[in-house]
């Protein structure tokens, strides 16, 4: 499998000490799911094919790793660069099964508008990420008079593999995430706030992917970012290639191993299409297109919600005004961008299944795809994109 090279920044916290720095990265056999012909759909990516392709967004990550049972982190995502809270977007969340913490929503449903980056982090994390994420922000020039500030935090369980109960995430991840955040190339898989989940039975993490869709004479960019950790009856889904079963077999092993629909996702959409916050929610709606499209069915027990906002500059909101008046796409306008939420969102779960490392801790170990065996499998039901290369089947 031919190496692929990408330069990112990215932050390792180990004890006493938390690494912040700038690498090239070589990975010679994980590559991302349109490197080796998996590439859902018919709309072409951005350059970066990350959620990042949306102009002024910016992602941070944390990956907190300690001992033998310590895997989770801290994924920050920044619509700007700028004073959200002062200069706010507007913004929608659709819940698909609300069995979460997902912090922050009554506000932003009722406003629709996010005055705070993004945080996703490991369920019982989720409080102190929104603490040390107020904190961070009441902090910063110009604040001194606010009072109150609506933190958005998403979260997914990673107890497999992380011990929760110990609620890891500390401030300094928070930190690190939110000040480390980037435009550019997103790292993914088993980092930041997806270093300890699982996915329809394999590890599963952070994953992104973006469309350029063209709506009359404009074109705009839809980008998504997924947390995964969600389960399905029939497996994982490549394609429309019921991969999973064809494996015959999972990757989860120790006690107590997840198994079935329970499990949970967050996705990320932004765009810089000038959208109301009610075609917002009509947009991340769509996302749930996608996530079925990878075998994912939204069991009783997931927590699965989809946060989506827009970087346009002519939607966003100025704290403290009295008029809301801005040229907004219309509903007749919206198909192109459906399916670009929809592609998006798939190729972003294909890419965390495909990056993601194999990860033992708190007991129990969970695999990673078995790309070789995955394309063998794909080969076989000619399901992979003959337009793009594809190396030979390997480990």
């Amino acid at each position: 499998m031919r190496p692929w090279h990408r330069s990112l920044t990215t932050s390792l916290v180990v004890p006493g000490l938390l690494l912040s720095f700038a690498v090239e990265a070589v990975v010679a056999q994980r590559p991302r799911a349109r490197d080796v012909g998996v590439a859902p759909g018919v709309l072409p990516p951005g350059p970066w094919n990350a959620i990042t392709d949306v102009p002024g967004v910016l992602v941070g990550q944390a990956t907190v790793t300690r001992g033998d049972a310590t895997r989770t982190g801290v994924t920050a995502i920044l619509p700007h660069g700028g004073n959200l809270y002062r200069d706010r977007v507007p913004a929608a969340v659709f819940v698909i099964n609300g069995f979460g913490k997902l912090l922050g929503t009554t506000q932003l449903h009722e406003l629709g508008e996010l005055e705070t980056p993004i945080l996703l982090t490991c369920t019982l994390c989720v409080w102190q990420a929104a603490d040390a994420m107020v904190a961070h922000l009441l902090a910063q020039p110009g604040m001194e008079s606010v009072r109150s500030i609506n933190p958005v935090v998403g979260e997914t369980n990673d107890a497999f593999l992380n011990d929760i109960r110990s609620r890891p995430t500390s401030s300094t991840d928070v930190v690190a995430a939110l000040t480390g955040a980037r435009p550019g190339p997103v790292a993914e898989g088993s980092v930041g706030a997806g270093t300890g989940t699982t996915t329809l039975g394999w590890k599963g993490g952070i994953g992104t992917s973006s469309r350029r869709v063209p709506v009359g004479d404009s074109t705009w960019t839809v980008g998504v970012l997924v947390q995964t950790n969600f389960g399905g009856i029939g497996g994982l889904l490549l394609q429309g290639v019921p991969v999973g079963r064809l494996l015959g077999r999972d990757g989860l092993s120790g006690p107590e191993a997840p198994t079935g629909p329970t499990g949970s996702i967050m996705i990320v959409v932004a765009t810089d299409a000038p959208l109301s916050d009610r075609n917002l929610e009509r947009l991340a709606s769509r996302a749930t297109i996608g996530l079925g499209r990878t075998g994912g069915t939204a069991g009783n027990g997931s927590g699965d919600y989809v946060l989506a906002f827009s970087t346009n500059a002519a939607v966003r909101r100025t704290a403290g005004s009295t008029t809301a008046s801005s040229p907004q796409l219309g509903n007749d306008v919206m198909s192109p961008l459906f399916a670009g939420v929809i592609e998006a969102t798939e190729e972003a779960i294909d890419n965390a299944l495909f990056a993601a490392t194999t990860v033992t801790g708190n007991g129990h170990t969970a695999e990673a795809l078995p790309i070789g065996e995955v394309l063998e499998i794909l080969r076989a039901h000619n399901a992979l994109v003959p337009s793009l290369p594809v190396p030979a089947a390997g480990p």
